[in-house]
């Protein structure tokens, strides 16, 4: 396989054509190496529209996915990044090129490990992986400028909220099968949030996050 093109088809085939226009979210996916992420035995689809699988039953999600909410959370070199769902690190690292810190959560010991030791092959030295929960407010004190939630979830805790700074914005993928959405949400006030729809797509559940209570009659 050459490398090379498998990467530049994968933005150009895949993610630019997904609304991701972001010149230096394209540049960084050029240049970080998405197959060093994965287990070396699902290297060779690295470059594929699809959800790669990961140790501990998780997956990394599609390419575009992960552009389009790099691009939708707009991370600035000033700013403290919370990331919840580590996976194998590559969110982080490619968070960690745009933001100042970056600290990302992961409830399953094995990706704690190799999300710790893609990231220290990298030589990314701003991105701390943590062996937490991040629907634990004690696990995600703030205050952030931003936070990405690397799945889905029912809702957004608002005790994930309130650790976001004014003007910080929060994005994940809300709702339930067959219908998700991915959402931006800003706190405009301290006591105010405001709620953007971003765009349709569906991913696997975040750890820890609960399920709305289902009534049967």
């Amino acid at each position: 396989m050459n490398v090379e093109q498998a990467r530049f088809n994968m933005i150009e085939q895949q993610i630019r054509p997904w609304d991701v226009l972001d010149s230096s979210v394209l540049s960084l996916l050029a240049v970080v190496k998405r197959e060093d992420f994965l287990p070396a035995a699902h290297r060779s689809v690295a470059f594929m529209d699809l959800e790669v699988p990961l140790p501990a039953g998780q997956v990394m999600l599609a390419p575009r996915v992960e552009a389009r909410l790099l691009q939708d959370l707009a991370p600035h070199r000033h700013e403290k990044v919370l990331e919840v769902g580590a996976g194998s690190g590559f969110m982080a690292a490619l968070l960690s090129h745009k933001a100042q810190q970056v600290v990302s959560l992961e409830t399953r010991p094995e990706l704690v490990a190799m999300a710790r030791e893609n990231l220290r092959n990298a030589k990314i030295m701003n991105v701390e992986v943590r062996h937490a929960d991040g629907s634990d407010v004690t696990a995600v004190a703030g205050p952030w400028d931003a936070i990405l939630l690397s799945g889905s979830v029912a809702e957004v805790p608002q005790t994930l909220l309130q650790q976001l700074k004014v003007g910080g914005r929060l994005i994940a993928i809300v709702g339930q099968l067959p219908m998700m959405r991915a959402v931006r949400i800003v706190r405009s006030a301290d006591a105010a949030w405001r709620t953007e729809t971003l765009f349709d797509v569906v991913a696997p559940r975040l750890d820890g996050f609960g399920e709305p209570t289902r009534f049967s009659f």
